[in-house]
């Protein structure tokens, strides 16, 4: 045999190796597993692919590099023809699609995002490759058995590699539909305990909360936690740092939630406490936690989590009705989504950055940005369901800020609306920045929501002793006193205190003569009432106290006592619902409340004034009344006038009845000053 006949009978038996046939396998195989990724919707079998297809990648970069260098060598000095310059074409895409590749799977596992861009250079030279795979080998099922080679041998040598290019791709690429029955990700549908009641109606098991599943039946607690796994690196780590001492977090974890959720189920039964787990503990609320043999009627995984990520992200529909009225539909998880394993966890985190947009189009919703998504929980009532009485309005943000100077329909550059307020606009690099909806952002702008929610409450993140609890408390003191610039809202906000203090003092007061003084509270920044929330616990109130230039005080009103007590008769913005016995609701047992005796809180933008009078120095004397407020004659003429406007969370009669003797006390926040001087003549 010639030289000539022996290399094309070398070539055409380099269909029979073993290397032609792996490397030209998995060419196919990483060619069609490719392509269904930007083709078909978001699955199991679409993730267990995408993992394949990477695998299959790194495993074939050896095979395919040395057949393809062989290929090159045993054939460079051959004349070009149309098939070799297909060759060529080939062999570049394929080092294209193979280089972008790496690439791509570099961005997944260790950066926070793949780009469109990435995975757009990646897809282009894969379709290229897959039509000049197509074009360089049909010629081929033409050609003839060189001389010397018997027909059935080469034609057995055909088929082998026909099996290898076409065959084992196919099987391999059929391997993610077992894979996907096998684990199809962390499950979402859970069943009710035995011992679950649902004593308002089969087709409410959240009563008497208004919350609902998008299947009203149960949930695993899973489906809604796991909100740790948001905050690893390359992923959302700055907002689950927010969120990690926020409010909502710790919203079950909150030992006066805990002690008065106690209460009500021992008075009403646990399947009384459903009313409050719609907004406090929704993972236990829909994983049928609030039973009579559940230890503190919290699933292990609410208590820790409160309102998670998903509890929010995953709420499909609100209404502005209150009491948690909403619709969870939990989004289908990524595979290995909870997993403990850190290599399932890298697996997980490798699809949510490789395959994003199920990630961005199931948690991403319009309905987020609106007020009305907020009402569903900041607006509360308690009806015949919960008081055996009838309807009665608690708390209500959303209609306080909806009639209020601060909303204009349909004209967002002039409304401020809640998360403008509560989740103002950070930088810092977050996969989430970015927002092309809202009429002052863009794409590109390097910005996203605070997830702090920032509010009133300066107790719980210390009391706690959570993680970065001491910086939030600090934030949340100064939101409290309008300390904290937005930017965003610089030109439609007011400036300066969220409820400023006027005096209204006369600049002079003769001796013998009544005193008057008035303070005027304003609210200026506040978005709804001032205070709002649940004003049978919380108290905000006017010090007064008056010096003289010796630094003695002769007057004041409104100084808390030794035992952290208001003394009667001060200026206080509280709420006092009532049974339907008239007895005070002092302990939050809200499930008691037919209505209120007194409730004293400003509307955004109007004022409510605090009005004193008192003897000057030379006034007759006169019998005592029961707080003596005739001040001793000074020594100069000079009265130093300072008003205080003070806040705590948690009224103090409460914290002891729910904390009994553990010395505790909510911290008092001022959160505004006014002071001034009265000269007194004769």
């Amino acid at each position: 045999m010639n030289s000539s006949a022996t290399g094309r009978a070398t070539r055409t038996a380099g269909w029979a190796g073993l290397l032609s046939r792996v490397a030209a396998g998995f060419l196919v195989y990483l060619v069609v597993s490719g392509l269904p990724l930007r083709l078909f919707r978001f699955s199991p079998v679409l993730e267990w692919t995408v993992l394949l297809h990477t695998l299959a990648g790194f495993l074939s970069l050896v095979p395919i590099g040395v057949y393809l260098w062989r290929h090159f060598l045993e054939y460079r000095a051959d004349a070009l023809t149309p098939s070799k310059v297909l060759g060529y074409c080939g062999l570049g895409a394929v080092v294209l699609a193979e280089g972008t590749g790496l690439w791509v799977t570099y961005l997944a596992l260790l950066t926070d995002r793949v780009s469109p861009f990435a995975r757009t250079l990646h897809l282009v030279p894969s379709v290229a490759l897959a039509v000049l795979l197509v074009a360089h080998l049909w010629p081929l099922r033409k050609r003839s058995p060189a001389e010397g080679v018997p027909q059935e041998a080469f034609s057995a040598a055909r088929r082998g590699y026909v099996v290898a290019l076409l065959g084992v791709p196919a099987a391999a690429l059929l391997l993610a539909f077992p894979a996907s029955l096998l684990y199809d990700g962390p499950k979402a549908v859970g069943r009710f305990p035995k011992d679950y009641r649902m004593p308002y109606g089969q087709d409410r098991p959240f009563a008497p909360s208004l919350a609902r599943t998008d299947s009203n039946g149960p949930l695993a607690p899973e489906a809604l936690a796991g909100s740790a796994a948001c905050g690893v690196a390359g992923c959302h780590p700055a907002i689950y740092a927010e969120w990690a001492v926020s409010a909502h977090r710790w919203s079950a974890l909150d030992p006066a939630f805990q002690r008065v959720q106690e209460e009500m189920g021992k008075q009403n039964g646990p399947e009384s406490t459903r009313y409050c787990g719609g907004c406090h503990d929704p993972i236990s609320l829909f994983s049928g936690a609030k039973v009579v043999f559940k230890e503190k009627l919290t699933e292990d995984l609410g208590f820790q989590e409160g309102v998670s990520c998903l509890s929010c992200h995953a709420v499909a529909k609100t209404d502005v009705q209150g009491n948690a009225n909403y619709t969870v539909k939990p989004p289908k998880r990524y595979l290995f989504e909870n997993a403990k394993s850190a290599p399932l966890k890298l697996a997980s985190y490798f699809l949510i950055r490789s395959y994003p947009g199920h990630h961005v189009n199931s948690l991403e919703k319009r309905l987020f940005k609106t007020p009305e998504y907020c009402a569903a929980c900041h607006k509360q009532f308690v009806d015949q369901e919960v008081n055996n009485f009838g309807w009665v309005q608690l708390q209500n943000q959303y209609d306080n800020w909806r009639k209020s100077k601060w909303n204009h329909p349909k004209d967002a550059k002039t409304t401020v609306e809640c998360r403008e307020c509560h989740m103002p606009l950070l930088d810092g690099p977050e996969p989430a920045s970015g927002d092309t909806a809202d009429y002052n952002r863009t794409a590109t702008d390097g910005k996203h929501r605070s997830h702090r929610f920032l509010g009133a409450n300066q107790y719980m993140p210390t009391l706690l002793k959570l993680e970065g609890g001491e910086q939030q408390v600090d934030l949340v003191k100064k939101w409290l006193k309008g300390e904290v610039e937005i930017p965003e809202i610089a030109n439609k906000w007011a400036k300066g205190a969220v409820v400023s203090l006027d005096l209204d003092v006369p600049a002079k007061a003769r001796r013998g003569e009544p005193l008057k003084l008035r303070v005027v509270i304003t609210s200026n920044k506040v978005g709804h009432d001032y205070p709002t929330g649940p004003l049978d616990l919380i108290q905000s109130w006017v010090e007064v106290e008056v010096k003289d230039e010796t630094g003695k005080v002769v007057f004041a009103s409104g100084k808390p006592d030794e035992k952290k007590m208001i003394p009667p008769g001060t200026f206080l913005f509280k709420a006092e619902p009532v049974d339907r016995y008239g007895n005070l609701i002092d302990r939050h047992n809200l499930w008691e409340m037919v209505g209120v005796r007194y409730r004293r809180s400003l509307f955004p933008g109007f004022s409510d004034a605090a009005e004193y009078a008192f003897g000057c120095p030379g006034t007759p004397a006169v019998s005592k009344p029961s707080r003596d407020m005739t001040i001793p004659a000074p020594p100069r003429g000079r009265l130093d006038v300072l008003a205080t406007l003070h806040y705590r969370k948690l009224d103090q009669y409460l914290v002891d009845f729910l904390f009994p003797g553990k010395g505790l006390s909510a911290p008092i926040t001022d959160l505004a000053q006014a002071r001034t001087t009265v000269e007194i003549v004769d």
